[in-house]
């Protein structure tokens, strides 16, 4: 009985665990288009330190610092976090290179 009642504890944890990390996937693909395009673009630099924010700044930093606040439940809030901030920085660098397209005479 003990066994029985433990699984659904697991399972029940693992149903919690693919939502939260599954929520913001869709900007997790974005995100990965975005360094893509940066890369094609010839901003190599940009499309690395890009990813650097969001496998190191944002995802190590908010493993560490949200279980502080949130507990187990802050180690799987950490990549959904990553995910929607590193969008919000991808957009800002998408619409300066859309910007510097668009001043050196290209039109997109």
């Amino acid at each position: 009985m003990h066994q029985s009642n433990e699984s659904a504890y697991y399972t029940e944890f693992a149903i919690k665990a693919f939502r939260t990390y599954l929520c913001m996937m869709i900007f997790a693909c974005v995100n990965k288009a975005c360094f893509i395009f940066l890369q094609a673009m010839g901003k190599a630099a940009a499309s690395t330190a890009l990813s650097m924010i969001r496998e190191i700044v944002f995802g190590v930093g908010f493993a560490l610092l949200l279980p502080m606040f949130f507990g187990l439940d802050g180690v799987l809030y950490s990549m959904p976090v990553s995910d929607l901030l590193t969008f919000l920085v991808a957009l800002v660098l998408i619409v300066g290179t859309y910007r510097e397209l668009n001043k050196g005479g290209n039109t997109l």
